[in-house]
C-alpha cells in the first residue's frame, strides 16, 4: 500500500475542474487552484506571475482563482474571459502540437493579442515561440474538442 501511495504522489497527473460549459481548467492535483494560486490579472497589470492571496479568492468554472489584491479580484470578476489563460491553463504548445492536454506552468507564460498562454516548461516554451501564430491557430482548432474531454 505504501509503495502504491508513493507512486501516486510522485506521478505528474492532470487534474481538471469541469464547468457546465464543457470547458476544463487545469488545477493542481491536491487542490482546485487555477494557475497554481497565481493571480491571473497580475500577468496583465504587473507583467509577471504574482501569487494570489486566500482573502481574494473567486470560484469560477469549477476552480478557485486567487488574486493579489481586491482590485485584481474585481477586474477578474467583471471580465474573467479577458484574464483567464487560454486552453484552460493547459500548455499551449501541447494543445497545438500534440492535440493533447498537458500541465501549464504559470512560470512559463506569454501574453499574445491580450490573451494569456502557458507552457509546460522553459524548453517547451522555446518550441512554442518558434511559431506562436501557427501554434495559436492550430491550438484554437484543437481546443474545442479537447475541452470536452
Amino acid at each position: 500500500m505504501r509503495c502504491v501511495l508513493k507512486k501516486i504522489l510522485c506521478m505528474t497527473l492532470l487534474v481538471t475542474a469541469s464547468s457546465s460549459f464543457g470547458e476544463s481548467i487545469y488545477t493542481d492535483f491536491f487542490s482546485d487552484k487555477a494557475l497554481s494560486g497565481y493571480d491571473a490579472v497580475g500577468y496583465f497589470s504587473e507583467g509577471k506571475p504574482v501569487k494570489g492571496l486566500k482573502e481574494h479568492k473567486v470560484e469560477h468554472l469549477g476552480a478557485s482563482w486567487f488574486f493579489n489584491s481586491a482590485k485584481n479580484k474585481g477586474l477578474f470578476e467583471s471580465d474573467p474571459d479577458k484574464y483567464r489563460p487560454q486552453y484552460g491553463g493547459h500548455c499551449a504548445w501541447a494543445v497545438a502540437a500534440n492535440n493533447a492536454k498537458a500541465k501549464g506552468d504559470p512560470k512559463y507564460w506569454k501574453i499574445v493579442d491580450d490573451k494569456l498562454y502557458l507552457n509546460y516548461s522553459e524548453d517547451v516554451q522555446k518550441k512554442w515561440m518558434k511559431d506562436i501564430p501557427g501554434f495559436i491557430k492550430t491550438g484554437n482548432v484543437h481546443w474545442p474538442v479537447l475541452a470536452g474531454k
